[in-house]
């Protein structure tokens, strides 16, 4: 809780104007805010962003031996695959999910990894009260992009929590699956596997995904929750924990970081994509 209690958070909200855009936008954007914030250029922000199909593959996801042949079977289904500048392995964007960032600084003041998990799971059971008790944070074996502070509740998967860090800077990011089904976001990732890797044995192991394992907050809650009520929720819980919140997208400073990470994210994007 330490962590979020800032005299000043900034609220960039893009759940919204965010859609019709390429997802690479914001993991530039997320790099912009890393660098920014780490250097002590900008307040803690907090950013909501929202993407239409999108399936959001990892390093390790390019590597996989009929990756074209998954792909072709992601586009089928009317999503767009695309490579994120980090780690981990595929996950799913789609107008239910509600995608988190909280950007820190650690100039100053060290921030481990374990911390910058931990405040992300805070801040998410500050943002759903009514469950919170029942929120709990280890691997969902079986999910897709599996990890250590997977959040669940009874046992299913609803959000995934990673990190990256530049300059100083550190983005915890989340996705929330908030409405739609779970299963079905999880069945897609599972054929995207079995037609990328045809059984073919390979170094890394990749998760062998059972989707009755995930499911959104509203199977999971039966609360009538949308992206826009956590969209709202997210403001509250960060009026409760700062002195001051600014809203306010990038300064004009950032603009010219923004295009040159872009760039950056763009080109790293069609690199991995043209090795298949």
């Amino acid at each position: 809780m330490k962590l979020l209690q800032r005299p000043l958070w900034r609220f960039w909200d893009e759940s919204l104007s965010a859609q019709s855009r390429s997802a690479l936008e914001s993991f530039a954007a997320d790099d912009t805010l890393c660098h920014a914030v780490g250097q002590n250029l900008s307040p803690p922000t907090l950013r909501t962003w929202v993407h239409r199909q999108t399936v959001v593959l990892g390093i390790q996801d390019h590597r996989l031996p009929y990756l074209e042949d998954g792909m072709e079977y992601l586009r089928t289904q009317g999503f767009s695959p695309i490579v994120r500048n980090s780690g981990g392995l595929a996950v799913v964007l789609d107008e239910e999910v509600l995608n988190i960032s909280l950007v820190f600084s650690e100039n100053g003041e060290a921030i481990d990894i374990p911390a910058g998990y931990e405040a992300m799971v805070d801040f998410v059971k500050l943002l759903l009260p009514e469950v919170e008790e029942k929120i709990e944070a280890y691997e969902i074996v079986g999910s897709y992009c599996p990890g250590d502070y997977d959040l669940s509740i009874g046992g299913k998967k609803f959000a995934g929590i990673s990190q990256r860090r530049i300059r100083q800077g550190i983005a915890v990011q989340i996705y929330l699956c908030v409405g739609g089904s779970g299963s079905d976001r999880a069945e897609l990732v599972r054929e995207f596997y079995d037609r990328a890797l045809q059984g073919e044995p390979t170094k890394f192991s990749y998760p062998e995904i059972k989707p009755d394992v995930m499911a959104s907050l509203v199977e999971l809650t039966g609360l009538p929750l949308t992206v826009q009520d956590l969209v709202i929720r997210c403001y509250q819980v960060i009026q409760e924990v700062a002195d001051n919140v600014r809203i306010q997208s990038l300064a004009q400073e950032e603009m010219e970081l923004y295009t040159s990470y872009l760039t950056r994210v763009v080109e790293r994007n069609q690199k991995m994509l043209t090795k298949v």
